[in-house]
Order: structure tokens, then C-alpha cells, then sequence
């Protein structure tokens, strides 16, 4: 997109670490491609072949932290990594990055020794689980009932955890457990454990659960009878475990948001491929102008979901304080959207959307069964938008008084720029200040003029003024009902709406004709979901499809923010 300023940023789709792996994994299909994944699928088996090829690659190294001896320093670039392996294999990309979900309470509260000793393991291979949830707990966390008694100058882990990514095949685990015979807020800890160092018996893996989806995922539980581990085990202070699990969910769920964006392309791009060869009554069905108001809508939704993702991955960095907000809207909208995209699609697919060798390998119905736990992931939809209704107060105050953090606002709309240094202290569990990326919202487009946009501009500002009073009418209460809930999704939507024009303003991404398409696109899109669409425009169903058949054509990207762009991010 170019903004008022007529500024382009230097976007370069096959350059730097993104477009390495994006070659390394088009140059094996025997490992990426849509025959290999369905094999794996059916056989509800583990791709091993893929996650070596993305150890050989170096991807564990970008889910350490630079100051832990990797090289994650750039949660956008990390956005942008997964989102390649998942609009190829969302198993895999759910195998191989939960190291990075496992390995954050480490990140976020452990002491830097700890914290270079795991980074240099996940360096070497180490695959790391995140031990959080338990058999009828599900997301209450604070009722978790594996216990760590001190025991010995260290540590007695007793109880389940079930069910849980990598817990058999990974190496390590970051262990929620209860300190305080109480329990509460602060009676549970965690605890980083080698299952290597355990004694012999004092731990047995749990059987793998089967699933609809991700069905090669290695989702599965373990005991813990007696199982010793070292006082160095112990991640930050003891009692600190919750806090610590909440602040590291709002990256987790920021990052979540590349396995949609993944998902939501991976499927745009089997439709538009079964659009153009499909022909009915001697045309092709993309030429036919419903069919392109589908893709138009479904190129809206990738776009939303994309931006979305790259603003809030590069929140992380320059609005550190606002995340509780930030993760909260970006995990609940991506999952969403991508999950209603990829219905419509199916409905275009027909029955080569339920086929499972038939059409491009049975490639969309994997496809749409894997996307499905992507909402449950890290909190689900439900949790994800409490935590958004709880801080409603503060939101309806911050955007009354247009309340934001102007330069952290400035250096996260850079999208493809460095972000800045990380300060893991500005986590916070509530945000202060609201949401810049919202709040600032009418400042940013003042002055801007976006090509045949200009009506929709208004239409979101309308509509982020009209969520906002409707906010403001929700009363507090420890159970929300579904109004509130219908109000937080529309927040989501305005969220990513803003993400969306304040990219444009900042001249992020893509030309200046086709950057104002892809924004109108979206905007549509997203304005629909508000219920104030203004309809489809024929006129830009066609260009957008055209550009979309023309990049499938050619294996091209199908939007202006994928992958890396900037080349010298290394």
C-alpha cells in the first residue's frame, strides 16, 4: 500500500530469511506437497521428514530470543516465517513452532542463565512443550492440579497433563504446577523439565488423543509420579506461574495468527487454481461475476487476517504495554475469519472441497479440518474475547479521549522495518493506555487519500464510534453475557480495519493501484462483518481476480504482505 505521501516501502517477496525457506520448501515436494501431507494425514502420522527440514533450515533459532543466543528479533519476520510452513502444512507448522509456545515462560519471566542454557538446546533440535492444561480443566488454569512439593533442596511433580502439543515427542516441558496447597492466582508455578534428567519411572507418556485435524500432531499427555527435578527448574518466582502464563499467551496468540494467514492463502489459492480450469458452459468459472465476488470476499479476508497479524506481531515490539489488548483481538479475529473464509470457499469448491484424493490431493478438506484447533489454540475464541470485554472500560476512555502512544503507534505501522528492541518488563496483564492502534485511528487517516476509498474510510469510522458506544453500555460482570461477546467481535473487526489504514498511511506495503485495491477489498470485508457493507463493486471483483489468477498462474504471492520485505533482516 502507498499513502498520502506517495511513499513505497522496498517490498522484495523472495528476499531475506522468509524467501529462503519459501525456495528451500518449493525446491522438496517429496516433503512439502499436497500427496506427502495426505499420506502423513491418513496415517495420522507425525511429519518428521518436514520439521527436520525446518531444523536444517535454522527455524528453532527464531524462536529464541537474541539476548538467548538466537535470533528472534523480530516477531514480524517470526509472523511471516510460520505463515510460509503453514500455507503449505499446518501440521507442521503446528508441530515445529510450538517450540516457540512451549519455551515462552522461559522468555518472559526465566533468568537469563536458564534462558541461554533452553535457547541453546531448542538450537540444537530440542523440541519444547507448553504443560499447561489438565483432564476437565480445560482453560481454568487457576484449577490445575499437578502439584510441585519442595522435596530434597528441589522439587516433586505429581499429577496429568492432558491434552498437549509435543508432550511425547518433545524433550522438554514448561510445566504449570500447583505450589500452594490453596491454589489462587499466586499458588502455581512454573518449572522447566528435561524428561531426559527425570528418574527412570517417575513419568510415562499418555496416549495420543485422535483429532479431526492436525491429525499427524503429536497431541498427548503425561504423569508425573514422583518425578524429582532440581530447585533450578523453577522458572522466575515461585507463585508467579499464572502471571507469567498470561503475559506469555499475548505473544503465543499474536503469533497464532500466522498459521490463519497461512491457512486462509494456502485456500484462496486452490480455489482461484479450481476457478480458472473448472469450465461451465464453455467458461471458465472466474469469469463469472458471483464467482469473483466470492474471491473478492474470501481476498478481503486474507487481507484483514494478514495485516492484523503483522501489526499485532509488530505491536509485540512497539506497543509492549498494549498487549493484553492487542493478542486478545488478533487471536480471536484471524481463527474467525480464516475459519468463515474458508467455508465460503468450500461452498465454490463443491465436492472437491470433501474429497480426499481427488482434487489436489484431498489438499482443502485437510486443509479446513486442520484450521479448526487454531481458534481453540492458546485460549479460545471465548477466552480471547473476555480478556477484550474485561478491559472495555479502559478502551471506551482511551478512544473518547484519543488516547495513544504516537511513536509506538508510528514504529508498528512500519510494517518490513526493524521494530525496535523488545522490553519483556512492559508486558503488562492490563493495558493503561487502551488501544493505540484503534484510538489513533482518526488522527492517522485525517489528511489521507486512499484511491476510491474515501466513503469506505468513513463508513469505519462510523462504525468504530458506534462498537465504542455500545461498549460503553456493557456493565462489568464476572459473567459476560452474549451482547458483550457480539460487541467484542465487533471490536476485532474495527481493530483490524484500523490495522489496515494506518499500514496505508505509513506506506507499508505494495503499489500505489494495487495497494488501494487490496484496501478496499478489505475493508468491504470487513465492513460487511459490521454490518455496514456497501456491497460488492464488480469493477474491483474483476481486477482483484484477475491479479489473483495471474500470481497462482505464475507461483507468485497472493497479496502485497507476503513474506519477508526487508532483504537485510538476517
Amino acid at each position: 500500500m502507498t499513502g498520502a505521501t506517495g511513499a513505497t516501502a522496498a517490498t522484495r517477496p523472495g528476499t531475506g530469511p522468509a524467501g529462503e525457506l519459501e525456495a528451500l520448501l518449493d525446491a522438496r515436494p517429496d516433503v512439502f506437497s499436497a500427496e506427502r501431507s495426505g499420506e502423513l494425514d491418513r496415517a495420522e502420522e507425525l511429519p518428521a521428514d518436514a520439521c527436520a527440514l525446518l531444523d536444517a533450515f535454522g527455524l528453532p533459532a527464531y524462536y529464541v530470543p537474541a539476548e538467548a543466543g538466537g535470533r528472534l528479533d523480530d516477531h514480524e519476520l517470526l509472523f511471516h516465517l510460520l505463515r510460509t510452513v503453514a500455507a503449505r502444512d499446518l501440521t507442521a507448522a503446528v508441530a515445529h513452532g510450538k517450540t516457540y509456545l512451549g519455551a515462552m515462560p522461559v522468555w518472559v519471566a526465566g533468568d537469563p542463565a536458564q534462558a541461554r542454557r533452553l535457547g541453546a538446546r531448542i538450537r540444537d533440535g530440542a523440541r519444547v512443550s507448553w504443560a499447561l492444561t489438565e483432564p476437565g480443566h480445560g482453560a481454568d488454569l487457576l484449577a490445575g492440579e499437578v502439584t510441585a512439593r519442595a522435596a530434597g533442596g528441589g522439587y516433586r511433580l505429581d499429577g496429568v497433563k492432558w491434552p498437549i502439543n509435543n508432550a511425547t515427542a518433545g524433550s522438554h516441558l514448561c510445566v504449570l504446577a500447583r505450589t500452594d496447597e490453596a491454589g489462587g492466582p499466586r499458588g502455581h508455578s512454573f518449572f522447566l523439565v528435561d524428561k531426559a534428567a527425570l528418574p527412570a519411572g517417575s513419568h510415562r507418556p499418555l496416549p495420543r488423543a485422535r483429532t479431526h485435524g492436525i491429525r499427524g500432531a503429536d497431541i498427548s499427555g503425561i504423569a508425573f509420579e514422583g518425578a524429582r527435578v532440581p530447585a533450578s527448574a523453577l522458572v522466575g518466582r515461585e507463585g508467579g506461574g499464572a502471571e507469567t502464563a498470561l503475559l506469555g499467551l499475548q505473544l503465543t496468540r499474536t503469533v497464532c495468527a500466522s498459521l490463519s494467514a497461512g491457512a486462509a492463502e494456502h485456500g484462496l489459492r486452490l480455489a482461484v487454481r479450481f476457478a480458472g480450469e473448472r469450465v461451465i458452459q464453455d467458461r471458465p468459472l472466474i469469469e463469472r461475476p458471483n464467482v469473483r465476488a466470492v474471491l473478492a470476499r474470501a481476498a478481503g479476508a486474507l487481507a484483514a487476517v494478514e495485516v492484523a497479524g503483522i501489526v499485532g506481531a509488530r505491536a509485540v515490539h512497539g506497543l509492549t504495554g498494549e498487549m493484553s489488548v492487542v493478542s486478545a483481538a488478533v487471536k480471536a479475529l484471524a481463527p474467525t475469519l480464516t475459519d468463515r473464509m474458508l467455508g465460503e470457499l468450500a461452498e465454490l469448491l463443491g465436492s472437491r472441497a470433501f474429497l480426499t484424493r481427488e482434487y489436489a490431493a484431498g489438499a482443502f478438506q485437510k486443509l479446513q479440518r486442520d484450521h479448526r484447533v487454531v481458534g481453540i489454540f492458546d485460549g479460545s475464541t471465548v477466552v480471547a474475547r473476555n480478556a477484550l470485554i474485561n478491559q472495555f472500560p479502559r478502551l471506551v476512555r482511551g478512544h473518547a479521549a484519543g488516547t495513544r502512544d504516537a511513536a509506538g503507534l508510528a514504529a508498528t505501522a512500519r510494517a518490513g522495518t526493524p521494530p525496535g528492541e523488545l522490553e519483556w518488563a512492559r508486558l503488562s496483564l492490563v493495558s493503561r493506555t487502551g488501544c493505540s492502534i484503534v484510538q489513533g485511528l482518526r488522527a492517522a487517516v485525517e489528511g489521507s487519500a486512499v484511491e476510491g476509498a474515501e466513503p469506505l474510510v468513513r463508513d469505519v469510522l462510523a462504525a468504530v464510534d458506534a462498537v465504542h458506544g455500545r461498549m460503553a453500555a456493557i456493565r462489568p460482570s464476572a459473567r459476560p453475557d452474549i451482547e458483550a461477546f457480539e460487541v467484542a467481535a465487533d471490536y476485532e473487526l474495527c481493530f483490524a480495519a484500523a490495522s489496515c489504514l494506518h499500514l496505508w498511511t505509513a506506506g507499508a506495503a505494495g503499489g500505489a493501484a494495487d495497494g488501494a485495491l487490496w484496501l478496499r477489498v478489505a475493508l468491504r470485508h470487513l465492513l460487511d462483518g459490521l454490518g455496514r457493507g456497501p456491497g460488492s463493486d464488480p469493477a474491483d471483483d474483476e481486477r482483484i481476480a484477475g491479479l489473483l489468477a495471474r500470481a497462482v498462474a505464475e507461483g507468485r504471492p497472493l497479496s502485497p504482505f507476503r513474506g519477508d520485505q526487508d532483504g537485510e533482516r538476517t
